[in-house]
């Protein structure tokens, strides 16, 4: 049989595609993403308790909006990377751009410190508990949206895993940073980056293997 006559034959009968797919799976897989992630959250570490008077300030929103912004821009990145062709554009641009901030942001502050301050300014009290909490409060996430893009069409597999991997992890970073009493900038830009790289390389190498079509 022909290339031509394969093509036709397995397109005799297709129906349209539905031009909201993308953006129906995704919202239903992060709605029961974060919901989940939440659940975890709220059931295995509880909010921090002093929420009240952190939302006062203004390091507690900036915590926010940082993985707030990555999930926003890993978000664009895995709806483009699930259509064939589709290209990224400035879209790394737009995940490198936070990170930059944050880095920039943490200079300053170090640059700022007295030396023997520095180093507990990085590592807070709570390291070890970020790196293991936020790769745990993304699996979820990483779960609901790996399902939703096997239900499309990525080819770039192993990006197409990383990209859902690091939306986990933002989403996973958003959610832990309710709890998580950290608020210096070097801790953030150490550890939050950290935490939401191990789901982002998880999804690489899941990604292969659970996404083929």
């Amino acid at each position: 049989m022909k290339t031509d006559e394969l093509i036709t034959l397995l397109a005799t009968g297709a129906g349209a595609v539905e031009s909201d797919a993308t953006a129906r799976r995704y919202g239903t897989a992060l709605g029961w993403g974060a919901f989940g992630a939440t659940l975890l959250m709220a059931i295995l570490l509880g909010v921090r308790p002093d929420i009240d008077a952190a939302a006062r300030l203004p390091m507690f929103w900036i915590k926010l909006a940082f993985p707030a912004s990555m999930a926003v821009g890993s978000l664009i990145a895995a709806s483009r990377l699930s259509r064939p062709g589709a290209r990224l554009g400035w879209v790394p641009g737009a995940l490198v751009a936070p990170v930059l901030a944050m880095w920039l942001l943490t200079a300053y502050v170090l640059l700022g410190a007295p030396p023997p301050e520095r180093g507990e300014l990085v590592m807070g009290r709570t390291w070890e508990y970020c790196l293991f909490n936020v790769p745990m409060l993304s699996v979820p996430v990483l779960v609901a949206t790996l399902w939703a893009m096997k239900g499309l069409a990525p080819t770039r597999l192993a990006l197409a895993g990383a990209a859902v991997g690091l939306l986990a992890g933002a989403i996973g970073a958003l959610v832990y940073a309710l709890h998580c009493p950290e608020m210096e900038a070097p801790f953030l830009g150490v550890w939050y980056v950290a935490g939401m790289l191990i789901p982002a390389i998880v999804g690489a190498l899941l990604g292969p293997f659970v996404l083929r079509w």
